[in-house]
């Protein structure tokens, strides 16, 4: 990026607006060009400086985020990150953000934190970067495919995903049908908001989706999806697959870490797994999905047109992990071809 990425920071606080501001402005690669206290300064600023991306909190007077954003998408689509409590309230809101086009979130910080706001930056600079038609996609529940049935214990499909990744989710896994392979995924996001975006997805898919848990059996027709916090989700137990939430340090700066979920499928299934890796800034999930490949898994890869931030599938693809690249629309049915059980001699 040759210049610096130009933000609008929205927050009906003075103080939180300070911080936000002081926490980028401490990167020399991003600018902030002004701030706004409810919707409608937000909406003059736009108008007047036209920014690169946008800041903006989730509960302000007059209109809230999420109407606010709605407007955005609609008459002016352009990178928003989401500022949120991290409260179940607070997720609820910032999840169905993304769901209408937010490119990523962030927590509000709580009082004394060392280090608030984390990768802002990072995410400011990506979001500036990102090519991406911002448009809201389309979160109604559609029906699956009809698909054969799967064996059990025979396949299990294992995906890794950063930021676009609510959106990319929600679009493969609505492909699935109720007795769909088991899938463990490891999404990044803050701790707070894992559980609601598992009960959003089982929601809105067929099915069966839950926060994983220490000990989960994996079943036919669950989903589980690795809880935010401190700790990494594996997959363990060869004679009866199940989840196990282990202690230890981030990896790539991540914890849970995709590149430990996918280490521990290719441990234990080998070729009898399926690696999926998403949309999302970085390099998690590349080495591990190389150990797939090379344990004999079947591995997929999100192509660059249809990712929010094409970092994590890039790396992946250039380190010669995926074994092929599929728009997003696509991944989800091109799971169920290489998963769904044959009549004889199959995986």
């Amino acid at each position: 990026m040759s210049a610096a990425a130009r933000v609008l920071v929205v927050d009906d606080s003075p103080t939180m607006r300070g911080l936000i501001t002081a926490v980028l402005r401490s990167d020399p690669e991003v600018d902030v060009i002004g701030q706004a206290g409810d919707a409608l300064e937000a909406r003059a600023a736009i108008k007047a400086l036209n920014p690169d991306v946008v800041t903006l909190d989730i509960e302000m007077p007059n209109m809230n985020g999420l109407e606010f954003l709605e407007k955005i998408m609609t008459l002016r689509p352009m990178p928003v990150i989401m500022v949120s409590t991290m409260t179940h309230r607070g997720a609820d809101a910032t999840l169905a953000a993304l769901e209408i086009g937010a490119f990523d979130c962030v927590g509000k910080p709580s009082p004394g934190e060392p280090h608030p706001f984390g990768d802002l930056a990072e995410k400011v600079k990506a979001a500036a970067r990102s090519q991406r038609q911002f448009v809201k996609p389309a979160a109604q529940r559609v029906p699956p495919p009809a698909v054969a049935d799967f064996r059990v214990g025979r396949k299990i499909v294992a995906i890794g995903s950063s930021t676009g990744g609510v959106e990319a989710l929600i679009t493969v896994l609505q492909k699935f049908p109720a007795n769909c392979p088991p899938t463990v995924i490891t999404q990044h996001m803050p701790p707070s908001f894992t559980r609601s975006f598992a009960e959003r997805l089982n929601r809105l898919c067929a099915p069966v989706v839950e926060e994983a848990t220490d000990g989960a059996r994996l079943a036919i027709g669950k989903i589980y999806l690795a809880p935010g916090g401190d700790r990494h989700l594996r997959v363990v137990n060869p004679s009866a697959p199940q989840c196990r939430l282990a202690d230890g340090g981030p990896v790539n700066g991540h914890r849970p870490s995709v590149d430990v979920l996918f280490d521990s499928v290719a441990e234990l299934a080998g070729r009898n797994a399926v690696g999926v890796i998403l949309t999302g800034m970085g390099r998690d999930g590349a080495a591990g999905l190389l150990k797939m490949r090379h344990a004999g898994a079947r591995t997929i890869g999100q192509n660059e047109k249809t990712c929010v931030v094409y970092g994590m599938p890039r790396v992946a693809h250039e380190l010669g992990a995926v074994e092929q690249q599929f728009p997003l629309n696509a991944i989800g049915e091109e799971i169920l071809k290489i998963t769904a059980a044959r009549k004889e001699g199959s995986e």
